[in-house]
């Protein structure tokens, strides 16, 4: 019910904003990574969070436990937040890494999930990303769609696939090549992963 009432709500924000999505995901592709770049302003949450009610994707992104207590479970949990408990469960002395603890969350969900990773890590520029969504990709064995805002001409969507080869200076060429097509709300505050 709130998912569609969602989506109701987010088409009517595209098409009185002028806004449209483009989904190239495979529809029996069920399991993967997604980047969400560029990432310049607040407004990106808006239409990122929209495409993807339009698009039908059950978006999933990890937050610590403590933000899904109640009352903010209400909200958050409806949103897609998987609550993360980095410590061990067997008394060891060692969190967990949070690769490891994320890339384990699509062995426990076996149906379908979509794991939303900002890689700037912040809306100012950031010529270096955080690589994090590379190595959860690689260790639970899913790709990496690339996810995208283009300003210019309003559209909110998903390019194409990556798997992981093990070559991460290739890989990343590929993605830094996708994005670089991209323009952010603000320009200047975007750079593609310097390698």
């Amino acid at each position: 019910m709130f998912a569609r009432m969602m989506k109701l709500l987010s088409q009517m924000v595209f098409w009185l904003l002028g806004w449209h999505v483009n989904n190239q995901i495979p529809k029996e592709v069920k399991h993967f990574v997604m980047i969400a770049a560029p990432h310049t302003s607040n407004w990106d949450l808006l239409f990122a969070r929209g495409a993807f009610y339009i698009m039908g994707i059950p978006l999933k992104f990890t937050i610590k436990k403590e933000w899904v207590k109640f009352p903010l479970n209400l909200i958050m949990k409806p949103l897609g937040a998987i609550p993360i408990d980095r410590k061990p469960k067997n008394g060891g002395l060692r969190k967990k890494r949070m690769v490891n603890v994320m890339a384990d969350l699509f062995k426990e969900h076996e149906e379908s999930l979509v794991i939303l990773i900002t890689p700037e890590g912040t809306r100012s520029l950031a010529k270096k990303w955080k690589t994090g969504f590379y190595r959860i990709a690689t260790e639970a064995n899913v790709p990496i769609a690339l996810g995208y805002l283009d300003y210019p001409i309003k559209e909110a969507g998903i390019g194409k696939l990556i798997y992981t080869t093990g070559d991460f200076k290739k890989d990343m060429e590929e993605i830094n090549a996708f994005y670089s097509k991209k323009t952010a709300k603000f320009p200047k505050k975007f750079s593609v992963h310097k390698l």
